[in-house]
């Protein structure tokens, strides 16, 4: 493999910098011979999709073809994103880690819900809660070191969103899952779940529609951290106009939807830890981490940390090195600034993955 050489802006970082890549190594010592594919520009570890299902078949639940997989992996990798935190398939995608050209991922194992509380296809479906905690051992030795659970869903004998789990059994399973060393996240739309979930001590809400101040100081306090996937919470009007059977729970994700942008906001301004995550997989296309970024400034980030939130922070909060001596040579490099503009950040000009180049413009 060829050494490479690189000259540009290193974010998060403002100044210039050379750095090297010598195999799937990160040197900011000169390497003899190495051919500079880069003489300026900003250049910044690789993306992060911090919820994404690789696995998942677009267009609805169930599993998607071994093909079909390979395709959802490229066009993340293409639009620079090369580590992925799979927040749950119902497929295997390990042999995906035999290929050096496609991204990193870090797996959740299966969704752990109840029967009929979740998409058809997806889930494991638990008859009796009681066992929940032996499930999040399962599935915590099947993933890389998370869970995903389920935490509320349409009961349409109710005809609204509603916990899925007491919280009693969810300190249970927690505590569980913290044993084998993984943490926990759940899928969480509206108000009910939360203060049982965040209580019991788990790791990370997705979605957090439903937050209210208190449920946010709690989190806060906790140190939970929330990925919002803003890019599907758009989807929420939809969601409502296909559901007129429901009228409470439609108007309901109406409801949350309309306040998205306070609620969020207010998670950020509370110094909750936000990550990009578009969820990805079923309903969304893969490759929208730009849009995801874009999102996070709407609601209040900077544009320094919403791309932050999708690289260098969300490396660190997943147990990845971003571009530091000695690190992985996981990196994207754009001829503008990507903070200033959705249209450069869609656009990659060079994509290095494993200390190869995998992608040019």
């Amino acid at each position: 493999m060829t050494a490479l050489h690189l000259r540009g802006t290193l974010l998060p970082g403002e100044d210039p910098t050379d750095l090297w890549v010598d195999g799937d190594v990160v040197s900011f010592e000169p390497v003899a011979g190495a051919e500079t594919v880069c003489e300026s520009g900003w250049i910044l570890p690789g993306l992060v999709d911090a919820h994404c299902h690789v696995g998942i078949a677009f267009g609805g639940g169930g599993g998607e073809t071994r093909d079909g997989l390979l395709e959802q992996a490229v066009t993340e990798r293409d639009a620079g994103v090369l580590l992925l935190r799979d927040a749950g398939s119902p497929v295997d995608t390990r042999f995906v880690d035999d290929r050096a050209d496609l991204p990193r991922i870090v797996r959740a194992g299966q969704h752990i819900a109840a029967p009929r509380r979740y998409i058809r296809g997806l889930p494991v479906d638990l008859e009796d809660e009681e066992q929940l905690p032996d499930e999040v051992v399962r599935q915590a030795r099947a993933g890389d070191g998370w869970v995903k659970l389920v935490g509320d869903w349409i009961d349409r004998s109710v005809g609204d969103l509603t916990p899925l789990w007491s919280d009693e059994i969810l300190v249970e399973a927690i505590a569980a899952a913290h044993r084998e060393g993984a943490r926990v996240t759940a899928h969480v739309f509206a108000e009910d779940a939360l203060p049982g979930l965040i209580n019991a001590g788990i790791d990370c809400i997705e979605h957090g529609t439903g937050l209210t101040d208190e449920t946010i100081e709690s989190m806060a306090a906790h140190g939970t951290a929330l990925v919002p996937t803003l890019v599907n919470i758009a989807t929420f009007p939809e969601i409502a106009d296909s559901a007129s059977k429901y009228p409470t729970y439609a108007a309901h994700m109406r409801d949350l939807h309309s306040r998205v942008k306070d609620t969020i906001g207010a998670a950020h301004d509370a110094g909750i830890s936000i990550y990009a995550g578009t969820d990805a997989g079923g309903s969304i296309k893969h490759g929208r981490i730009a849009d995801e970024v874009e999102a996070l400034k709407g609601v209040g980030l900077s544009p320094t940390d919403a791309l932050g939130a999708a690289s260098w922070t969300a490396r660190t909060w997943l147990g990845h090195d971003g571009l530091s001596e000695g690190g992985p040579a996981d990196l994207v490099v754009y001829r503008d600034d990507p903070r200033a503009s959705i249209d450069t950040l869609r656009e990659p000009d060079l994509v290095v993955l494993r200390g190869a180049v995998v992608k040019t413009r």
